[in-house]
C-alpha cells in the first residue's frame, strides 16, 4: 500500500499549519508544506456534486422502520451509531462494517455516521442522519488526512445524502457536543461509538439502552420484501460459489482447504460485499469442528468435504449454506448412510417449518430423527424417548438445528427468549435448517470407520403464509443428486 505522512486522524488545521494538520508518519520522508503546495492543493478542481440522484431502493421501507422505532420510544431521544474504524494493525483498518441497526434504520453504510431521532410533538420524532462532509480542500484535510478523500475515496456530500435516504442529513462532528447539552430521556445503541458513549455517559443507563437493542432485534425477526429479496439474491449468489469450489477441487486437492475458502471468496466478492461470516471449508476429520475456520488442512480422495459458507450482499444481508460434498465425487457405503440419514432429519426440520407453529418445532423434528438412526445403529441405547429426554444425541449432533438470518449470519440474537425461541414462526420469517452428525476421531463410543466423518445440510428457509419456500433449493440435497451434480460441474 502508499506510503506517506498522512495518518488515520482528520484534520481540519489551516493550510499554513499544514505540517502540523498532516502529523506525518514517524518515518515520512517528507517534514513540511511549503505555501506554495498547500496554495496549488486548493485549486483547480472540479465540482463533482451529483445532482441527479434518486432515493436508494430501501428508502421507503427504512422510514418505516423508523417510524416503528419512533412509536415505540415516545418522548424519548434515540442515538442509533454506525460504529468507527477498527485497527488491524499499527496504522491498518479492517474493512468497515456498519452496525446491523444503523443499516436497517437507514440504508447508509458510512463509518462515523450517526442516526439521532429528536423527539417532536407528543408522540413523533424527527430524524436526523449525521454523517462525515465532503474533505475540506481550503484546510488541505483531503490530502493531508489518512482518511482525506485522495487516500480512501470520495465521500457523499451531505446534500447528496438527503437525496438518496430521504431525511435530513447534518455535520456528524457537531453531534457529541449536541448529546451533551441534551435534555430529557436518551437511548443508545451500545458498543459501537465511544465517543458517543463518552458523551452519554450521564443521561444512558444500560438497563433503558439493552430495552433499545432489543426492540431493534425484535424488529427484524419478520422481513419485509426488500429483505426477502436481498436474501434470495444472497441465496443464488452462494449457490453459484458453491459451484465454483466443485469445479476446483482438484486444485485444492493439490494444495488446500485454503484455495476452496479463495475461490468461494471471489464470488462473494463479485456478486456481493463479503462473506457473511467466517467460511468454513472442513475437509476429512476438520469436518467435526463445528466452527472450523482455519482452512488449513489437506483435501483427500475418499474424504468428505463439509462447505458452510454465504454471499453477504451489497446491503448487508447474508445467506448462509451448508453442503457435504464426497471429494471424489461419489459417497462410498458409510458416508452414504450418514448422509442420508442427516438429510431425512433436514426434511423432517424443513417440514415442521409453518406459520403458527412453535419456532422449537424443527428443532425437534431434527433432532428425533437423528436420535432415531442413532438408536437404529447401536450407537446409544434406546428407546428413543429416552434418548430425547436425556439429550444423549447431542453428543454426536451438538448444536441447536437452526437460527435466524438477516443482517447477521446469526440474526436479531438479542430478541427476547418469548419472541424467538420460546415464540411462534410468522410469514416473512427467515431461518436455517441445519441438522449434523460428527463423529470425533478420538470417540471410543463408536465403531472405527465412524471416526473422522461429519457431515451438516443447510438451507435457508422462508417463512410463507401457507408453508415455506427453500430459498436455497438451487443446490442439491440428495446424495444421488449431489454425485449427479458434482459429476456434471466436474466435466
Amino acid at each position: 500500500m502508499p506510503g506517506g505522512e498522512p495518518t488515520s486522524e482528520t484534520t481540519a488545521a489551516p493550510a499554513e499549519n499544514a505540517e502540523k494538520a498532516a502529523k506525518p508518519r514517524k518515518n515520512g520522508v517528507t517534514r513540511s508544506v511549503s505555501d506554495e503546495l498547500a496554495e496549488n492543493m486548493k485549486q483547480g478542481w472540479a465540482d463533482t456534486e451529483r445532482v441527479d440522484l434518486a432515493p436508494i431502493p430501501q428508502a421507503g421501507h427504512t422510514a418505516e422502520r423508523r417510524a416503528a422505532l419512533s412509536a415505540r420510544f415516545p418522548g424519548e431521544r434515540l442515538v442509533i451509531p454506525a460504529g468507527r474504524l477498527k485497527t488491524r494493525s499499527n496504522d491498518t483498518d479492517y474493512p468497515f462494517r456498519a452496525a446491523v441497526e444503523y443499516a436497517y434504520l437507514t440504508g447508509d453504510q458510512s463509518e462515523n455516521g450517526v442516526l439521532v431521532l429528536e423527539p417532536a410533538g407528543d408522540t413523533g420524532h424527527q430524524a436526523t442522519l449525521y454523517l462525515l462532509p465532503r474533505s475540506d480542500r481550503e484546510n488541505g484535510e483531503f490530502w493531508l488526512s489518512g482518511q482525506g478523500e485522495l487516500w480512501v475515496g470520495r465521500r457523499t456530500s451531505l446534500t447528496e445524502a438527503e437525496r438518496l435516504y430521504g431525511l435530513p442529513v447534518a455535520d456528524v462532528r457537531t453531534v457529541p457536543e449536541l448529546l451533551r447539552s441534551a435534555s430529557g430521556p436518551v437511548r443508545l445503541v451500545r458498543g459501537h461509538d465511544a465517543t458517543l458513549q463518552d458523551a452519554l455517559t450521564d443521561k444512558v443507563t444500560a438497563e433503558r439502552d439493552e430495552e433499545l437493542r432489543v426492540f431493534l432485534s425484535e424488529m427484524r425477526l419478520v422481513k419485509d420484501d426488500f429483505e426477502i429479496a436481498q436474501l434470495t439474491h444472497a441465496c443464488e449468489a452462494t449457490a453459484r460459489g458453491f459451484e465454483d469450489v466443485v469445479r476446483v477441487l482438484d486444485r485444492a486437492k493439490a494444495t488446500s482447504e485454503r484455495y476452496i475458502e479463495g475461490t468461494f471468496f471471489l464470488r462473494a466478492r463479485v456478486e456481493g460485499n463479503d462473506i457473511g461470516y467466517g467460511s468454513i471449508c472442513a475437509a476429512g476429520p476438520h469436518a467435526t469442528t463445528l466452527h472450523w475456520v482455519r482452512n488449513d488442512g489437506q483435501v483427500r480422495d475418499g474424504e468428505l468435504l463439509l462447505l458452510d459458507a454465504g454471499v453477504e450482499t451489497t446491503e448487508l444481508y447474508t445467506a448462509d449454506v451448508t453442503r457435504t460434498l464426497p471429494i471424489n465425487g461419489r459417497f462410498d457405503a458409510l458416508q452414504k448412510k450418514i448422509y442420508d440419514a442427516v438429510y431425512e432429519a433436514q426434511e423432517a426440520g424443513i417440514a415442521a417449518v409453518r406459520p403458527g407453529a412453535k419456532y422449537r418445532d424443527f428443532h425437534e423434528a431434527a433432532q428425533r430423527v437423528l436420535a432415531e438412526r442413532l438408536v437404529e445403529w447401536g450407537l446409544v441405547e434406546g428407546p428413543v424417548e429416552r434418548v430425547l429426554e436425556l439429550g444423549l444425541q447431542r453428543r454426536w449432533t451438538l448444536h441447536g438445528t437452526g437460527h435466524m438470518l438477516g443482517l447477521d449470519v446469526h440474526d436479531c440474537a438479542a430478541a427476547r427468549q418469548e419472541t424467538y425461541v420460546d415464540g411462534v414462526l410468522e410469514p416473512g420469517m427467515c431461518l436455517t435448517v441445519e441438522p449434523g452428525l460428527y463423529f470425533q476421531l478420538d470417540d471410543l463410543t463408536v465403531p472405527e470407520e465412524y471416526r473422522g466423518i461429519g457431515v451438516r445440510i443447510e438451507d435457508d428457509i422462508l417463512v410463507t403464509e401457507d408453508g415455506n419456500v427453500n430459498l436455497s433449493a438451487q443446490l442439491p440435497r440428495t446424495s444421488d443428486d449431489v454425485e449427479s451434480w458434482m459429476a456434471q460441474l466436474r466435466g
